[in-house]
């Protein structure tokens, strides 16, 4: 498997706020007693069971985990919006792609580029595959100019490609993430701050790959796996995080850490359950 280091420049919104998607959740249902007027005491009220905190592989949460991500990503929260969004934006990595980033020269858009070429031959980004495969590793464009960025938008529309970007988002760095905070026993914030870190920094063999992030984090404090308090821990990955981010300049600015992930833990909110705002870059964003 290829190594992957993902990183992102800073790219602004044309306007100051971007509203969120309102998510409509369905509120539980509390059983109360109910006054008879015969004799002898009313029915007591059915208790209230707790129900579990879903990963954030429940459908809902990852709704939200993408919206975050867009926000950080493409400064919107219509995520479902980009898949045909293209650009070199100079970190060194070629072009950049899709709902979360695929790189020309990090390996995973050549990936994503076989997999729809192997469901849909022929299409119309096929014809790029050598080219791909001669720049995976660089920052060049040889070979891939001045066609593939018409030809991804073009490809932006079609479902076999919006699908392709889907399962390669949940292959290399969604479900890995929520594995990986399952077995470390954090809740769904935590699992979204191992996904963020994985679609930013890749799961190489760097110093500033995800999982030498963690590994940093350990260091400080225990996962609750291990008997360790989970916003410790939490705080000790965002300390991490914040570190790997500085040593580049195109993740020099932290707000995706400071202003939203650690804003949702300082208040405790480790299900991410809405409301929700935050701010990326100093835009604000909001999920009700």
């Amino acid at each position: 498997m290829r190594a992957r280091s993902i990183g992102k420049a800073i790219r602004r919104p044309a306007t100051g706020l971007t509203l969120g998607l309102v998510l409509v959740a369905v509120p539980a249902t509390a059983v109360a007693g109910t006054a008879f007027a015969g004799t002898g005491p009313a029915p007591a009220a059915a208790p209230r069971v707790a129900k579990a905190a879903a990963g954030l592989d429940d459908p809902a949460k990852k709704e939200i985990a993408m919206q975050l991500v867009a926000s950080a990503e493409n400064s919107t929260l219509d995520w479902k919006k980009k898949y045909g969004y293209i650009e070199d934006i100079n970190d060194d990595r070629g072009y950049t792609g899709g709902i979360i980033g695929f790189c020309s020269g990090t390996g995973d858009m050549l990936d994503l580029v076989e997999l729809y070429t192997k469901r849909k031959p022929g299409n119309v980004l096929a014809k790029y595959l050598p080219a791909l495969r001669k720049v995976n590793g660089t920052k060049s464009h040889e070979g891939l100019d001045p066609g593939f960025t018409k030809d991804w938008a073009k490809a932006g529309k079609d479902p076999a490609f919006q699908q392709a970007q889907n399962d390669e988002r949940d292959r290399v760095y969604f479900n890995p993430a929520v594995k990986q905070g399952k077995a470390d026993k954090i809740g769904v914030l935590g699992q979204f701050a191992y996904y963020d870190a994985l679609v930013m920094h890749g799961n190489g063999s760097d110093r500033t790959s995800f999982s030498n992030i963690r590994k940093r984090a350990m260091a400080k404090a225990k996962t609750p796996a291990q008997g360790g308090d989970e916003k410790t821990y939490l705080n000790a990955f965002l300390d991490a995080r914040v570190w790997a981010m500085k040593q580049e300049e195109a993740h020099s600015d932290t707000s995706r850490v400071d202003t939203a992930q650690r804003v949702f833990l300082k208040k405790g909110n480790l299900n991410l359950d809405p409301p929700l705002d935050w701010k990326v870059y100093g835009d604000s964003y909001h999920i009700g």
